[in-house]
């Protein structure tokens, strides 16, 4: 028996992305990372807005490096009626469009769902905006920290007597992200598995954030249940903190049952902590949380962190310390599992990023292409997939629609 070569798992998929900053372009990446041929419609003057943002290293975006991986740039002026007809062109040969313009602005410039299935009747086509493309804020402009405060998460993180706190990175650009590459691999099962047609996506960054803000809505509206701001308090977790080492590390710990709460007063050697009636479930031991709490930061400040790691694994305690950059680059796990994926840069050498998640057993992981320098790939694209000549190519270029 001749077994046929593993292919990625999304090969022979054209995905147009010509959005721009990362919840939409974002969505495009996590399909070019699994094979989806990804061709980057960028402006000819600016490019991508990463590409201005920095940090920046040799006059180049890391940003841009990260995030637009695996892709190809062609440079494309949209609001021109001839680079217009020249998008509809690519539609007409490609499987995917992903945008997150303004919603109208596709229709504005003929290029919305009618326009595409007009070029090709089983194009898919992602819009990704601040609050979707129906409703009476349709119109307003959104980006990861306007989605925030409008799902109802940003009201609940952070400290009760402060402002609330932002997550460390754009998080509401990545779930936005997530949620629309999950939203295209439907969309082209429902097309090619089921028997489908084109599908146009309407993604709000708002609404996927608000499908993953747990009992929040619920809550309130049952039993009346004001969720606010607790710090790093949870009423899933009782002890649970992110607990100051001896070293000036922190440590995550959640305890969330009966048997963890008892193997982790076996591994701190106490088990008058489990007769104590303030702890003897998990409701009890939340009405006592800062009791609890105490009782724990005492023990990890009593023990060198190298201790107290011992003893948690040895009575299989969930924990982490809080990895810094520093300390994932030198973590054996995340080298044994090469979570951090290396990309030779033309211009930028070696580049370390996250890696091509998830992993699949029968289809290897792809190697992770460079992002492309602005235009890298315009001549190519357009020559191939549109038949474009070399004179039709240079004076494209000198009306600056390329």
């Amino acid at each position: 028996m001749t077994l046929t070569p593993a292919r990625a798992l999304l090969s022979g998929i054209r995905v147009l992305d010509i959005g721009t900053l990362l919840a939409g372009p974002g969505a495009a990446t996590l399909l070019g990372d699994h094979g989806a041929e990804v061709i980057k419609i960028e402006r000819p003057d600016i490019g991508d807005t990463k590409r201005s943002m920095g940090p920046f290293c040799e006059s180049e975006s890391l940003l841009f490096a990260v995030e637009d991986r695996n892709k190809k740039s062609v440079t494309i002026d949209l609001r021109t009626s001839r680079g217009q007809a020249l998008l509809r062109e690519l539609a007409a040969v490609s499987d995917v469009v992903i945008e997150n313009f303004r919603p109208g602005t596709l229709n504005r410039w003929g290029l919305g769902i009618g326009a595409l299935r007009d070029a090709n009747p089983r194009i898919i086509l992602l819009s990704v905006s601040g609050f979707g493309q129906t409703g009476p804020n349709a119109d307003r402009p959104g980006y990861d920290r306007i989605a925030l405060a409008y799902s109802g998460l940003l009201h609940v993180t952070g400290y009760p007597d402060r402002p609330p706190v932002r997550f460390g990175t754009p998080i509401a650009d990545y779930v936005t992200a997530l949620t629309g590459a999950f939203a295209v691999m439907l969309a082209l099962y429902g097309r090619d598995a089921l028997g489908g047609r084109s599908q146009h996506i309407d993604l709000a960054m708002y609404e996927a954030l608000f499908k993953f803000s747990d009992v929040l809505v619920t809550a309130y509206d049952k039993i009346g249940l004001r969720r606010e701001r607790s710090g790093n308090h949870f009423f899933g977790a009782a002890p649970g903190d992110h607990f100051q080492t001896r070293s000036g590390r922190y440590l995550a710990l959640a305890i969330a049952s009966d048997p963890l709460f008892e193997r982790l007063c076996g591994a701190m050697a106490r088990p008058d902590l489990i007769a104590d009636p303030r702890f003897t479930s998990h409701a009890l031991r939340f009405e006592h949380l800062e009791v609890i709490n105490g009782a724990v930061a005492d023990w990890i400040l009593s023990r060198s962190d190298a201790e107290i790691a011992s003893r948690l694994e040895e009575a299989e305690i969930p924990y982490s310390f809080t990895l810094t950059a520093e300390d994932i680059l030198a973590d054996p796990h995340y080298l044994a599992r090469q979570s951090i994926g290396v990309v030779d840069d033309p211009v930028l050498g070696q580049l370390k990023l996250p890696n091509v998640v998830p992993r699949f057993s029968d289809s290897p992981m792809q190697a992770i292409a460079p992002a492309p320098r602005l235009g890298q790939h315009t001549d190519e694209v357009l020559g191939s997939l549109l038949g474009l000549s070399d004179s039709e190519l240079a004076d494209l270029h000198s009306s600056r629609v390329i």
